[in-house]
């Protein structure tokens, strides 16, 4: 049961990260939206809400890698196009306001978070995570790796940047373009030269 209350009150972690940024994240919006007791809190995050957004941030970066490695890989192309069509969701919701929760910990969380390095590491360590799962998928579907490496990049970057822009316009078109662009991108066989 303990266990169970502290899996919501970060899942709720990463949706009001996803939502409101690290600042605007209060232990009230986890109790509220997890039906955690108060006393939890204290409990499962002693060191307070820096704990809460490590293990939040660690949690979600975790929990994309997971969708990543299950994305077919027969062709460079392929492994693309799932990439876009898995994160398209995530961007609409950023359109209507939302964001990722591991960009969320790269910036200012406010007087409460005293390890900013400890954050960004944690989001370093997700990304390059993401960036490797990808890399390693469009090896395996026959690209060169170190070209692999460079669109694994491209693909993280379009994502997050996506989710800015989208946010800004409160439309999914930026990222629409940026799918096409990236698409067009890809060499003709994406194999090994």
């Amino acid at each position: 049961m303990a266990a169970d209350t502290k899996n919501r009150m970060i899942r709720a972690a990463i949706g009001l990260l996803q939502r409101h940024g690290l600042a605007a994240m209060t232990f009230s919006d986890v109790l509220a939206e997890s039906g955690a007791a108060r006393g939890a809190i204290y409990h499962h995050f002693p060191d307070g809400k820096q704990q809460l957004a490590l293990e939040a941030a660690r949690r979600h970066g975790e929990d994309v890698r997971g969708h990543l490695h299950a994305l077919p890989a027969q062709s460079p192309r392929e492994v693309v196009e799932a990439f876009l069509g898995n994160v398209r969701p995530v961007v609409e919701a950023s359109a209507g306001g939302g964001g990722c929760a591991i960009a969320a910990v790269t910036v200012d969380g406010g007087a409460a978070i005293t390890d900013q390095v400890g954050l960004r590491a944690v989001a370093a360590e997700a990304f390059t995570g993401w960036e490797g799962e990808l890399a390693g998928k469009l090896t395996d579907a026959g690209m060169d790796p170190s070209r692999a490496a460079d669109l694994a990049t491209l693909m993280i970057t379009t994502l997050e940047g996506a989710h800015i822009l989208c946010r800004a316009a409160s439309s999914v078109e930026p990222f629409d373009r940026a799918a096409a662009a990236l698409l067009s991108a890809l060499p003709a066989g994406g194999l090994r030269s």
